[in-house]
C-alpha cells in the first residue's frame, strides 16, 4: 500500500481513480465532493455535520438512530447536575457490561490492536488521562493530576514526562482496571456533590493543550462524557472484529 502522509493536497481533483480498500485516517475533508462513486461497503467514522447524501443530510439521522441504540448518549447533553449523576451512571453500566464481555474472552484480547487502533487496555488508560486533564487538572486543580499509567492521545505525544506519565510504562490488566477505577469513582464522587452554580462558574485551568478559552465546569465535563461515549464506541467496534477474527 502505498504511504501518503502529511501531504497538502487542497483542491485537488481525482477522476477515474481506483481507490478500492484506501484508508484515510485523521484526513480533513471538509468541503469535498464525490460524484458518480462507488461506496459500497465504506466505512466513515469521524465529524459528518453537513454533510449530505442525496440531498439529505446525513448527521441528525445518524444521531436519532445512535440515540434510539444506546440510551446512555443522554449523557452527553446533560447539563444539570441530576441529569450528569445520571447520565454518568448510565456510562459506567454501559463499560460495566462491556468489561464482562471483556473478562470472558482469551486473556490476550485486552491487548490486541485492531487496524492499527489503541487496544483495549490503551483505551482504558486513555480515559484515565482524559479524567485527569479535564476533571484532576481543570476543575479540581490537583497538584499533580496525571497518572503515570495515561496515555495521550497522537498529536501529544512526546510530552509525557511534562505531565509526570511514563511513556514505557507496561503495565498489567489488573493495574490498568485499578487506574480506572479511581479516576471513574473521582467523576462519580465529584457529581455526587456538585452544584448547578458550580457547573456555570469557569474552570480553574485548562489542559496544556488547549491553548485558548477558559471552559466552564460544565463544559469540562462534557468533555469527559464524550471521550467515554465515543471510546466505549471505538471499544466495542474492535472487540467484534476480534471476536470475528478479523485481526
Amino acid at each position: 500500500m502505498v504511504e501518503h502522509t502529511g501531504q497538502d493536497l487542497r483542491g485537488s481533483r481525482f477522476a477515474n481513480s481506483d481507490l478500492r480498500d484506501s484508508w484515510f485516517r485523521e484526513v480533513d475533508m471538509r468541503g469535498t465532493h464525490f460524484r458518480g462513486v462507488f461506496l459500497m461497503d465504506a466505512e466513515i467514522d469521524g465529524e459528518i455535520d453537513g454533510l449530505t447524501i442525496h440531498g439529505v443530510e446525513v448527521a441528525p439521522l445518524v444521531e436519532a438512530e445512535l440515540d434510539r441504540r444506546h440510551p446512555e448518549r443522554a449523557a452527553l447533553r446533560a447539563t444539570t447536575p441530576e441529569e450528569l449523576r445520571a447520565g454518568w451512571a448510565g456510562l459506567e453500566g454501559m463499560w460495566a457490561a462491556t468489561l464482562e464481555r471483556v473478562a470472558a474472552m482469551p486473556p490476550e484480547t485486552t491487548d490486541i490492536s485492531v487496524d492499527g487502533e489503541w487496544s483495549f487496555s490503551q483505551t482504558l488508560r486513555h480515559l484515565v488521562l482524559a479524567t485527569d486533564a479535564w476533571l484532576g487538572l481543570a476543575v479540581l486543580q490537583r497538584e499533580n493530576p496525571f497518572h503515570p499509567l495515561g496515555v495521550l492521545f497522537s498529536e501529544w505525544r512526546g510530552h509525557e514526562a511534562e505531565l509526570g506519565i511514563d511513556a514505557d510504562a507496561s503495565p498489567s490488566y489488573a493495574q490498568v482496571l485499578e487506574a480506572r477505577e479511581d479516576r471513574a469513582a473521582m467523576v462519580r464522587d465529584f457529581l455526587a456533590h456538585v452544584t448547578a452554580d458550580e457547573l456555570a462558574a469557569a474552570s480553574g485551568a485548562r489542559p496544556p493543550w488547549e491553548k485558548h478559552g477558559s471552559p466552564t465546569t460544565l463544559e469540562c465535563l462534557q468533555v469527559v462524557m464524550n471521550e467515554e461515549w465515543q471510546h466505549h464506541r471505538f471499544a466495542v467496534r474492535d472487540l467484534g472484529a476480534i471476536e470475528a477474527g478479523r485481526v
